[in-house]
């Protein structure tokens, strides 16, 4: 076999076993995020007709999540075990934990359970998100980066529409929840066999790229941390509340129970643009247009609370949702390279508190005023602020190097 077709097998190869990696990220994300996560927003009017919870208990529960999701994080930061024995294990814990929603119909022990299930779903993203992207980055495909990221859009996707059918044949939230723990297991089965080795055995870890002193890549940290957690509180009391919120403003509508898919699709077609985006382009830049466009998806809503309006709101605040995501975790690689576990698992953190402080707020403040037009300037503040101060950092960094 001559050089020149042997160098084409190779590379014909490696970009089926990236193409392979990517897809295998767009699942495991799809189950942790999309069904693990996120199948609580389309349930939760489900859960609110069946009178197992009010609102106030529906802001618990999603709060107890995201604690779990914050002790999660940080478990990332500190545990020292295979990357792809975490994913297993999280993808497990994952089906387990939904089936077991529907089964044990008890809201005390959903509340634990909703804390295991982010617990799961954390160490699952940050293991899932950092094996993924060095495989990638070793099979010569970093691009392929943002299609990991269209999983949780997918699991959104599909359980909001599924939801909605759920809806018009009247069933039972219970059963709601034993139909995704079925899925999350059939969509586990198809990538078990992928998550297995180390990313690092092959190949020497890739250092960072920033060319940095370290006084200035621990003040680099920093600002990426806080504006990373203003995006989790930015964001989650829209994607928490969604449905509620609609089914409030339009009564009788049956366009509420479209509004979440909308922005699952968007939240997939989103992770995919970002894959076209040059890889040189500055992350820093990338996050402060997406915290805009989330901003003026929640101002649109409040300022205009009709079909047109909310189904804007879905778009602007899905399309930049994981595209968010894949820029910080891409920044984090910029700054520690191959070693960026860790400062992922501390981004992951801070942005599980921004997510636990959001429901209980907005369930606070709509106790007050009775409804969540409060909640959500307060949340679309938050994201202006991230803006202004992922750019106040590049502006910074620029002068620091002129």
């Amino acid at each position: 076999m001559s050089k020149n077709l042997q160098a084409s097998v190779l590379e014909t190869d490696q970009r089926r076993a990236a193409w392979r990696v990517a897809l295998a990220g767009l699942l495991a994300l799809a189950v942790a995020m999309g069904i693990g996560r996120f199948a609580f927003t389309p349930l939760l009017p489900m859960m609110l007709h069946d009178g197992v919870i009010d609102l106030a208990a529906g802001g618990w529960l999603a709060t107890a999540n995201y604690i779990g999701y914050l002790i999660g994080a940080l478990l990332c930061m500190v545990l020292r075990i295979d990357a792809t024995r975490a994913i297993k294990l999280g993808l497990v814990s994952t089906v387990l934990l939904t089936l077991a929603m529907g089964w044990l119909q008890s809201p005390a022990l959903w509340l634990l359970l909703r804390t295991l299930a982010g617990i799961s779903s954390a160490c699952t993203f940050v293991f899932a998100s950092g094996w993924c992207l060095q495989r990638l980055a070793q099979l010569q495909a970093p691009a392929l980066g943002g299609i990991i990221y269209c999983g949780p859009g997918l699991g959104i996707l599909i359980t909001g529409l599924a939801t909605s059918a759920m809806i018009g044949q009247h069933w039972r939230a219970e059963h709601g929840w034993l139909l995704y723990g079925l899925l999350a297991l059939i969509l586990t089965a198809l990538v078990w066999s992928t998550f297995s080795g180390s990313a690092a055995a092959a190949i020497t870890p890739s250092p960072a790229t920033h060319g940095l002193e370290p006084v200035q890549v621990a003040r680099q940290t920093r600002g990426l941390t806080i504006a990373y957690a203003l995006a989790g509180f930015g964001y989650i009391i829209t994607a928490t509340f969604l449905p509620v919120i609609a089914r409030q403003a339009l009564p009788g509508s049956n366009w509420p129970d479209l509004f979440w898919p909308l922005f699952g699709i968007c939240v997939s077609i989103g992770a995919l643009l970002a894959t076209r985006l040059p890889t040189h382009w500055d992350n820093r830049l990338l996050l402060a247009a997406c915290y805009l466009l989330q901003a003026c998806g929640i101002i649109i809503g409040l300022v205009s609370p009709s079909v047109a309006g909310f189904a804007l709101g879905s778009i602007l605040l899905g399309l930049p949702f994981t595209a968010i995501t894949l820029f910080a975790m891409r920044d984090a690689r910029r700054l520690r390279g191959d070693h960026a576990r860790s400062l992922m698992g501390l981004l992951t953190a801070t942005y599980g508190v921004g997510q636990i402080i959001g429901p209980p707020l907005a369930t606070r403040l709509v106790q007050g005023s009775g409804n969540f037009s409060s909640s959500l300037s307060v949340a679309a503040l938050a994201l202006l602020a991230g803006a202004a101060l992922l750019g106040a950092m590049y502006r910074y960094s620029r002068k620091a190097a002129a």
